[in-house]
C-alpha cells in the first residue's frame, strides 16, 4: 500500500491565486487602481496583510491561464502580482 496522498481534482476550470506585494506607501494606490476598472475581483473578498504590516494581497479567481488571470487586475496592480495555478484537493 502506498503512503502517497491521493489528489482528487475537483475544479474543472483553472483556478489561480493572485499574489500582490507592494510597499506600504502604495496601499492606497493599489486599491484606488480598481476604481473605474471593470474586474470580476472588484468588490469581492480578498485576503490582505496590509493592516498588520505585511503589504500583501491575495485574490482567488478562475481563468484559462495565468496571463488571463492577471488581466483581471488593473495594470498597475498586475505589474507587481504573480499568478499561481492552484487546485482544490482532499486533505487525507
Amino acid at each position: 500500500m502506498s503512503s502517497r496522498a491521493t489528489v482528487t481534482r475537483l475544479d474543472p476550470v483553472p483556478r489561480f491565486l493572485l499574489h500582490n506585494r507592494h510597499a506600504a506607501d502604495d496601499c492606497g494606490v493599489v486599491f484606488a487602481a480598481f476604481r473605474g476598472f471593470p474586474s470580476p475581483l472588484r468588490h469581492a473578498g480578498a485576503l490582505s496583510s496590509c493592516r498588520t504590516g505585511g503589504h500583501e494581497v491575495w485574490w482567488q479567481t478562475t481563468a484559462p491561464d495565468g496571463p488571463a488571470a492577471l488581466r483581471q487586475l488593473p495594470p498597475y496592480v498586475a505589474a507587481t502580482t504573480v499568478a499561481i495555478r492552484i487546485e482544490r484537493l482532499d486533505t487525507p
